[in-house]
């Protein structure tokens, strides 16, 4: 156990009635951002242009926050710990602006907000108000790598943010109305892979208030038995505070939390002492204090205090309408700011001294503005694990194994650092990412039985026992966003799962940039494989590529996506992608065996470019193309240069221009995404006129889109169509219409001259109804397609 850095009786009486005296001036200003603009200790009698037009926050878990925080202040000092806040309960905004305030963070951050009565006022006014701040734990927050405004993932983001951080503790308040998500209710299993060694440590304080919005909490109708036993089913080992009385409160708080800390470190030190990672119990802490705690005890003659009515604005007061104003200012003032605040508006020294200092304060702690901690990862040449395509299409191989082949390296690379790690729910094997286990295993600290369980260890740098793909992306968001690298691999149909959780991490980079003290952070790496035309096997139920539709319509500054079409390509990505800052990158890749086209340097070149016309794919000969073939995706590419390959048989004449299209958001004007093709660009590439036949692996609205205000409208797509089955592989391109023979089909009719062609058409028609005829017969797709091969064109 550290020693504190100076002799103070940390629970004495008269340091109890200073962490009172703190916590009451952190209410007091947390019930004037809600209210007020300005006489912000209540100097002079209260006006009506004192108060805001339309006071709009939260009040309910407000108080027992503060309460919480203030205690935590509390055991950073005593024991020295590097420890910050994670705000799980939805709109409590006020909790980390108000603690930041009072010990000097704001200020610092946002000199404006001086510590004296002008930046109280300032303070104020900005909380929920036009041009101000948000009413959650926003990224304009100091400490804040959490924003509550999407309920369930405050515990994983703490898990993410304290591995391979050993000193680091992620203080976690939980709301009882939030963990009745399902995210939250499965991430308590996440104590399975936090090794004692290795990681730092979370400890969850549930803040059993009672209420929700307008109904009770589940957590709050358990007995302290059945709580304590249903987590003790789960492996942590609760300690229940309980009560309404401050002064007892903080007696018990205090007790309560001197043994979690010495038995977090207690844990540790056996475990960094004796080299034994064994799953420990880890102490969590249940928080029972009522919703409002301090405010108005009741309204109208019905509860506010302990009761839901307490959980925004309790108080029906506001610019326009004053007649209760007195019932407010008594609010304000039971927290007796004359005892808190001297003349000038600043906190009493006696009392701002149980904050913690410098950057042990928690909304200055280095995890939570990581530019300082990054370490850029070392990343093996892409081109030592590249194929030889020099012959386009003659090898066959699986694009994820190659890739797998890549990370193991980077893994090695990186270990002495310790800032990459693989997550994912369960699928790690299955999207063939298997090389990786040459070197790491999964990281699980439950017990281990032999030979049934396979590369299974206490220490790895693979987190995908969980199938839950909110565990794996909540925890990869926590690893980057204190300043670590990773990736997220996962079926694509079930990406759906968590394009909230994206959207809102889109959100908190998005605010994140605009304020200049935060530093940039690790991009988020989400793989989509097992994808929709190769889910087959699967069915409909897994064939789902909206996550492409859904991130694009995002601000373009902070979203790529990237869809290689082979093994090569995909390498050349993530060579690009993994040391990156501020974005998230969906790849969309194949795990299954497929012919490999491009070569290392080609494979730059579309990566660096965005997309590239293929020569060897072409018959135009720097001329102007009577058709441009287009393709983004790994069948759309299989089936565009067969359907290439068929037309040059029926029309040699015909001239093909063919691009591939690797980095899909680049086809947007530059009127739209200022790294986008300028319409000469695009003219350039695709004609102002000629017929253009784009195979696309997602939605067709996507790239329809993206041609809506160029000069080219001769488009016709081939994506997913919303059809699907349990199939062979080809039939769910013919299901789509994003097959060859319907290329073929679909270029032919697009022709000047289409009615010359009649009988190719036919043809193809003729072709698909043999195939439909086939594999309801044989099971498997026609000997043509299956072992179609590429010839160089002549």
């Amino acid at each position: 156990m550290k020693l504190a850095l100076e002799q103070v009786d940390y629970s004495s009486k008269t340091y109890l009635e200073k962490l009172d005296a703190y916590w009451r001036a952190a209410n007091f200003i947390s019930v004037g951002q809600l209210y007020l603009k300005d006489n912000p200790l209540l100097k002079e009698p209260i006006k009506a242009s004192d108060v805001k037009v339309k006071p709009i926050g939260h009040w309910g878990t407000i108080s027992g926050q503060n309460f919480i925080y203030t205690h935590l202040n509390r055991v950073i000092n005593k024991y020295d710990l590097n420890m910050f806040y994670i705000e799980g309960p939805g709109h409590g905004g006020q909790v980390m602006v108000s603690n930041s305030y009072l010990d000097g963070s704001y200020s610092e951050i946002y000199p404006e907000i001086s510590q004296d009565i002008e930046g109280l006022k300032k303070l104020y006014k900005q909380f929920s108000f036009p041009g101000g701040i948000a009413s959650h734990a926003a990224p304009e927050t100091p400490g804040s790598i959490h924003e509550g405004g999407e309920l369930g993932y405050s515990l994983s983001h703490a898990v993410g943010a304290i591995l391979d951080n050993p000193d680091l503790i992620a203080a976690t308040v939980i709301g009882d109305g939030e963990a009745e998500t399902g995210p939250l209710a499965t991430a308590w299993f996440s104590n399975r892979f936090i090794n004692p060694i290795t990681d730092g440590a979370v400890l969850p304080i549930l803040n059993v208030n009672g209420f929700k919005i307008s109904n009770p909490t589940i957590f709050a109708r358990f007995t302290n038995d059945d709580i304590t036993s249903y987590f003790e089913s789960l492996g942590w080992k609760p300690f229940i505070v309980e009560g309404d009385d401050p002064e007892f409160m903080h007696v018990e708080m205090a007790r309560v939390l001197d043994i979690v800390i010495e038995e977090i470190q207690a844990i540790q030190n056996y475990a960094r002492k004796y080299n034994d990672p064994m799953r420990p119990k880890w102490p969590m802490i249940i928080f029972r204090a009522p919703k409002g705690w301090t405010g108005p005890k009741e309204w109208a003659g019905v509860p506010i205090e302990n009761s839901f009515r307490a959980h925004q604005v309790p108080v029906p007061v506001d610019q326009n309408h004053m007649e209760h104003i007195d019932a407010l200012v008594d609010w304000l003032k039971s927290y007796k700011p004359e005892e808190l605040f001297d003349e000038t508006g600043r906190l009493k020294p006696e009392i701002a001294e149980v904050a913690p200092k410098g950057n042990k304060r928690m909304a200055m702690n280095p995890a939570t503005n990581p530019g300082n901690l990054i370490k850029d990862l070392r990343l093996p040449d892409f081109r030592k694990y590249a194929l030889d395509n020099s012959e386009h299409g003659k090898v066959v191989a699986q694009d994820m194994s190659v890739l797998g082949n890549y990370f193991r390296d980077v893994i090695v690379e990186n270990e002495e650092n310790s800032n990459f790690r693989i997550f994912g729910p369960d699928e790690t094997m299955s999207n063939r990412l298997a090389p990786v286990f040459e070197v790491t295993k999964r990281q699980w600290l439950e017990k281990i039985v032999e030979p049934n369980d396979e590369f299974l260890a206490s220490y790895g740098r693979v987190i995908d026992s969980q199938l839950s793909e909110h565990q794996a992306e909540g925890m990869l968001e926590g690893y980057v966003l204190t300043g670590r690298h990773g990736i997220f691999a996962s079926y694509e149909a079930f990406l759906r799962v968590v394009d909230s959780m994206l959207t809102q991490h889109f959100k908190w980079l998005r605010k994140a940039t605009e304020q200049e003290w935060r530093t940039e952070i690790p991009s988020l790496n989400v793989i989509a494989t097992s994808t929709v035309f190769q889910q087959d096997h699967n069915g409909y139920t897994h064939q789902d590529p909206g996550l492409l539709g859904h991130l694009a319509d995002k601000k373009p500054e902070f979203i790529r996506e990237y869809l290689p079409a082979d093994a090569n390509t995909l390498l050349a990505v993530f060579d690009k992608v993994l040391n990156d800052r501020q974005k998230i990158n969906l790849i969309v890749s194949s795990k299954h065996p497929r012919p490999q086209w491009f070569t290392a340097d080609e494979a730059k070149e579309l990566v660096d470019k965005g997309l590239k016309v293929i020569d060897w794919a072409s018959t135009e000969q720097d001329g102007e193309p009577d058709i441009v073939f287009a393709s983004a995706g790994t069948e759309p590419t299989i089936e565009s240069l067969a359907a290439i390959s068929i037309l040059h048989e029926k029309l040699p004449e015909l001239k093909i221009r063919y691009i591939n299209v690797v980095d899909l958001l680049k086809l947007r004007s530059q009127k739209l995404d200022p790294r986008g093709l300028s319409d000469e660009e695009f003219d350039r590439y695709f004609t102002k006129n000629k017929p253009v036949v784009f195979a696309f692996h997602g939605y067709e609205g996507l790239i329809k889109d993206l041609f809506f205000d160029r000069h080219n409208h001769n488009l016709s797509v081939h994506g997913y169509r919303e059809n699907g089955d349990i199939t062979t592989p080809f039939d769910m391109r013919v299901l789509n219409q994003m097959d060859r023979f319907d290329l073929v089909k679909e270029a032919v009719l697009s022709l000047p001259d289409a009615d010359k062609h009649t009988h190719i058409v036919k043809e193809m028609e003729s072709i698909i109804t043999k195939h439909n005829q086939h594999i309801r017969e044989e099971g498997v797709d026609l000997p043509e397609v299956e072992n179609w091969v590429w010839k160089e064109l002549r």
